[in-house]
């Protein structure tokens, strides 16, 4: 067998989707992207494809090398997006080859159900309340939630009331029938982190997510220090080299590579296996579409330290697509209640993309981007 072509989909509300074809008609489907830069990811793909097209499929690891070795210039978010995608499609043809999920090929499963948690209330957090009991009505008991709007490098009081204030309300109303995670987004300097984890440590959220940027990830292990919330980190890290000096360094309790942002199936299980060395959890980013979940769950079945798993169904950004919308066997990817997902029956990554609706809605799609914020002194601020 020997791949033949490889095409990229862009599709709303801000997914991309990658098709595999190979010469014996088996498929397999990717999710390169970085929300916001898919034409870029997608012109990394096309360059990468030199590397696979004639290729056997089945030989995975080295594909994944001579993508990944075979330029002298390599990582960062838009080049491990593109092999993230490209190696999704190949353990999905894989899969397919041999009859099984791919969760079986990596050694079989070691939980029988993961537990997924959504997001509530947008960039700008609000309506957090209304959103929870919403959700909650669905059967989800566990949340995430931006913790604040943009903050200055030193912040006001009023800032950090505002912030500490919304996370008081939900512990009001719910007490702890339910748990939710913070995330900073990379919005907090390193002097405001501190300020911030000391006012919210009474409310115990489940974790802090990028408590700083990950650029400024020598602070972890200081702010980690000063409380006993736990931090978590890792959408903007997309190897295993950035993840081993995080987790050489301590101070992070979660990792969160992006399965379609850190190499994909193969560097991401490398991953796990580093952060269940150092007893640290694994929680992967996924506020994407569902060949990106899917292969985030394939990775959760076959890591013990998995603990949580973020999907998109109903985030804030779905507008002209939603994570089902794709799928024809949508029951693969249906969440029990608590929000827990059942293994994959199916071979390969196990869902069926709905191609003809793909093509469809790829024909016109707009470009993406994230907002750009400033301060109130027309600075740049962080999204």
């Amino acid at each position: 067998m020997k791949i033949t072509k490889l095409t990229t989909y862009r599709v709303p509300p801000r997914w991309m989707f990658l098709k595999v074809e190979t010469d014996e008609g088996v498929v397999g489907w990717g999710e390169p992207v970085v929300e916001g830069r898919a034409r870029t990811v997608e012109a990394a793909v096309s360059e990468l494809s030199e590397f696979v097209i004639g290729k056997d499929p089945s030989r995975i690891n080295d594909l994944w090398q001579a993508m990944y070795r075979g330029g002298f210039y390599r990582g960062g978010a838009v080049f491990m997006s593109a092999i993230a995608g490209i190696d999704q499609a190949l353990w999905d043809i894989k899969g397919k080859v041999l009859g099984a999920p791919v969760f079986e090929l990596l050694g079989g499963r070691v939980r029988d159900r993961m537990k997924t948690y959504c997001w509530v209330g947008g960039d700008r957090p609000a309506d957090v309340i209304a959103q929870i009991r919403a959700r909650m009505e669905h059967g989800f008991d566990t949340f995430k939630m931006n913790g604040c709007e943009e903050m200055s490098i030193i912040a006001s009081s009023k800032a950090v009331d505002a912030a500490v204030a919304r996370v008081a309300e939900i512990r009001e109303a719910f007490g702890n029938t339910i748990e939710f995670g913070l995330d900073f987004h990379g919005r907090v300097s390193a002097p405001m982190a501190k300020v911030l984890v000391k006012e919210l440590e009474p409310f115990r959220p489940l974790f802090i997510e990028e408590p700083v940027l990950a650029e400024q990830a020598e602070y972890y292990p200081r702010i980690a220090e000063q409380t006993s919330i736990p931090l978590a980190a890792g959408e903007r890290m997309y190897s295993r080299y950035e993840f081993k000096h995080v987790l050489e360094r301590g101070g992070i309790s979660i990792l969160q590579p992006d399965l379609s942002h850190a190499g994909g199936i193969t560097e991401c299980v490398k991953i796990a296996a580093m952060a269940e060395a150092y007893d640290v959890a694994l929680a992967p980013h996924c506020p994407l579409g569902p060949i990106a979940l899917a292969a985030c769950l394939h990775v959760d079945f076959v890591s013990w330290n998995a603990t949580l798993q973020e999907q998109s169904m109903g985030i804030h950004y779905n507008k002209g697509g939603e994570v089902l919308d794709y799928v024809l066997n949508k029951d693969a990817l249906k969440l029990d209640d608590g929000g827990y997902a059942k293994p994959f029956t199916g071979p390969g990554l196990g869902i069926e993309v709905n191609e003809e609706l793909v093509i469809e809605r790829s024909r016109e799609v707009a470009d993406w981007r994230n907002p750009l914020w400033r301060h109130a002194d027309g600075s740049v601020a962080e999204w």
